[in-house]
């Protein structure tokens, strides 16, 4: 039994080791290729998924049925509507989205913006609904 044990704690403690990771916003590097968003996954389990994007024009009109999404800016300033009223958003700010919520970005400024996107919980996309056509 105590063997049992040992094998758990050994396997959890490799678990919480690798889970653990500090990053600067120095360290993120947009993801290469084309598209209006380039987007890599910083971690992802049962309970949430994390991404680097990086937006260079905008983000359609959509929302998530199930999911709550908290972004937090890196760099670059947009134009984010939340239902009925749009703001700027800047590097610092930190915007949470309800699910249910309509949400859309449109880029300001030269670069594109980075940000990261915390969606809970796990996110694969079949939540979004989008809310215009392309």
């Amino acid at each position: 039994m105590s063997r049992a044990w040992t094998i758990c704690a050994f396997f959890l403690s490799l678990a919480s080791v690798s889970a653990q990771r500090i990053m600067s916003p120095s360290d993120l590097a947009c993801a290469e290729g084309d598209g209006a968003v380039r987007s890599t996954v910083l971690h992802s389990d049962s309970a949430c998924t994390s991404f680097f994007l990086c937006i260079d024009d905008g983000v359609r009109p959509h929302l998530h049925r199930t999911h709550t999404e908290h972004v937090f800016v890196i760099d670059g300033s947009a134009e984010m509507t939340l239902g009925d009223s749009t703001r700027t958003i800047t590097a610092g700010d930190a915007v949470v989205i309800p699910p249910g919520t309509p949400h859309a970005v449109t880029v300001k400024g030269d670069g594109p913006l980075r940000v990261i996107s915390v969606q809970a919980p796990y996110f694969d996309g079949t939540d979004r609904v989008w809310l215009d056509k392309p």
